[in-house]
């Protein structure tokens, strides 16, 4: 170590940064859920917000969308977004899982990884630590050299998250699994304190936590009491909130989540003045671009929703809030605030786009995947190797099989005949049978991913048909199985947006219905750099890209009723809207709002 470089260390009461007292003031910011081109300004508005730290997850799963890779391109380049956070004078914490929640898809976790049986999930199993040791070694490579004892920015990294929660493995079991992860970080040269992060109650605190590392808490209320609670696992060293849950996240078919800023703020108050760090949850949410939502289940399905606003400091497309005011003055009691304010944003533009080009899901499939056959049961999407996304699965069936039955469906399928809409499955629901017309023809039935959980025991589980799949004669078996892929993860294939430039336009006006499923395209003109927020009103379920870049899915269910559009996806005169819709809209047309629409506030 160089010992002219910064040290940050744990003091006996208190962080110290070369040596004196030090205050972390932090809030969330994750690069995944913002555009790379926007994250300079949101971390520039959490300076102006009188913040000192960044802090950020690391989503594994999008790293390693396969085994053996590790992307840093666009929004996975870590390293840059890190650089961004030292360039506005702040310093980062980074929390590298592998286990994140962060309401993301699997929790983080690369569904790859579970393929193999035999692998542990959130335990000391070889074949899941061998994983994470050649996942700790990339994200060393970009964290390592940007630690504060280099001159970088990075003060703290996270050993797991929120383990407590997890599992019922005896403690000393748990504590080896954590000490194992500890150790293959120190072997990468990071060698900034290492901390740990739990809901602050003695069964969490005690099940989670290392007595050698720091101990942090996660609350959002009754901060005294917390504290105290803290207090008690960590007899001496600074207390720090790692998660001051400032709003929530929403839930397909549930409400948009708000909380008071007046009492945020007081809570916030509170914790400051007792000495405490704290890094607020969130500081500015983002969005859940493409298919990367999460989804909880404790007996009922939920998935999350695109818009991961989280009622925070700093909305969704990067305006202030009330709320980003509240804290500011708080933080300004404790802190040196700078004289700048970051100012409101101003209306969208508006308008109608209509998509008048039509292609139907039939129509493209031989451009959008390889089909499969199989000869006994359905397969899961896992093992035909689809982690997120859609798998059209084919069979044939007769007169007398009267009814279509499942296992279970992760998580939602249109089933048709003959091509034929003729029900659908839903895992929310629980709705596992639909009649089948009295005829004999092809079954098919299009199964979409809508979100892997990501937190509790069914972390790690397959997606799509589970078997058995069965009518009234007997398991169905013979299937063809063809995963579609529309995108890459980042842009539209370009094999779906030539088909559909190519389409002639369509007879009817755009007031007309539209049946599903289908991909319709519209154009509207733009001006470079303007953020846009897209309605899809009318429409049921399905996914959304604008100029190639995928929104994320967009759903009748609500609670939000726009779709983000960051302005760096806009340019200049012509742009392009793809919807794919999976059922039906009542017109085909999108609109442009002035403003965000997040949806009802009450239960």
């Amino acid at each position: 170590m160089n010992r002219f470089m910064p040290r940050f260390d744990t003091g006996d009461e208190d962080f110290l940064l070369d040596g004196r007292p030090h205050q972390v003031i932090s809030g969330a910011l994750h690069y995944f859920r913002v555009h790379p081109d926007q994250w300079a300004d949101r971390i520039r508005k959490a300076r102006l917000m009188g913040l000192n730290t960044v802090e950020t997850y690391v989503a594994w799963n999008l790293h390693s969308p396969a085994p053996g890779t590790f992307r840093t391109d666009g929004r996975r380049d870590l390293g840059r977004f890190l650089d961004l956070v030292a360039a506005e004078g702040l310093h980062a914490i980074v929390r590298p899982g592998p286990y994140i929640c962060a309401e993301w898809t699997g929790g983080g976790l690369p569904a790859w990884l579970f393929t193999d049986p035999r692998v542990g999930v959130r335990r000391a199993e070889p074949r899941f630590l061998e994983a994470i040791a050649d996942y700790y070694t990339a994200v060393a490579r970009i964290v390592a050299p940007r630690q504060v004892t280099r001159g970088g920015p990075v003060l703290m990294m996270q050993v797991e998250n929120e383990y407590g929660a997890y599992g019922d493995d005896p403690v000393e079991t748990r504590r080896a699994y954590l000490r194992t992860l500890a150790a293959l970080l120190r072997e990468r040269d990071l060698e900034v304190p290492l901390f740990t992060s739990d809901q602050a109650n003695d069964e969490h605190l005690g099940r989670g936590s290392l007595p050698e590392l720091l101990t942090t808490a996660n609350f959002g209320s009754r901060a005294r009491e917390r504290l105290a609670v803290l207090r008690r696992h960590q007899p001496t060293g600074p207390l720090m909130c790692m998660e001051f849950w400032n709003g929530w996240f929403d839930s397909v078919g549930g409400h948009h989540h708000t909380t008071p800023a007046a009492d945020t703020a007081r809570e916030l108050d509170t914790l400051l003045g007792a000495g405490a760090s704290v890094n607020l949850y969130m500081f500015h949410g983002g969005t859940n671009f493409g298919r990367t939502s999460g989804a909880n289940d404790k007996g009922v399905y939920r998935p999350v929703t695109t818009s991961y606003d989280y009622d925070a400091p700093l909305a969704e497309h990067g305006a202030p809030t009330p709320k980003f005011h509240a804290m500011r003055e708080v933080v300004a009691r404790h802190a040196a605030v700078p004289d700048e304010v970051p100012g409101a944003a101003p209306p969208a533009p508006t308008g109608t786009v209509a998509l008048d080009r039509r292609v139907p899901l039939t129509d493209l499939l031989d451009a959008l995947g390889t089909e499969h056959s199989v000869d006994g049961p359905a397969p899961t999407h896992d093992d035909l190797g689809v982690w997120d996304g859609f798998v059209l699965y084919r069979t044939q069936i007769s007169a007398g099989d009267a009814v279509l039955t499942v296992g279970d469906v992760r998580d939602r399928a249109l089933v048709m005949v003959d091509g034929e809409p003729v029900g659908h499955l839903d895992r929310t629901t629980h709705q596992r049978a639909v009649a089948l017309p009295a005829r004999d023809g092809e079954l098919t039935v299009l199964v979409e991913d809508t979100g892997r959980v990501n937190y509790g025991p069914r972390i790690g589980e397959p997606h799509g048909l589970v078997a058995p799949v069965r009518t009234a004669l007997g398991e169905l078996t013979g299937w063809s199985a063809r995963p579609l892929r529309f995108d890459d993860g980042d842009t539209l294939s370009s094999e779906v947006t030539t088909a559909l430039r190519a389409a002639p336009r369509a007879a009817v006006p755009p007031s007309s219905p539209l049946a599903g499923p289908v991909l319709a395209l519209g154009t509207f003109d733009g001006r470079a750099g303007t953020d846009l927020f897209l309605r899809a009103d009318g429409w049921t379920a399905g996914v959304v890209w604008v100029n190639g870049f995928c929104l994320g899915r967009h759903r009748a269910a609500g609670p939000a009723r726009t779709l983000y559009v960051p302005g760096p996806v806009v340019r200049d005169g012509e742009n392009e809207v793809v919807v794919l819709e999976l059922h039906g809209a009542d017109r085909a047309t999108v609109g442009l709002a002035p403003a965000p629409d997040l949806g009802h506030t009450e239960e």
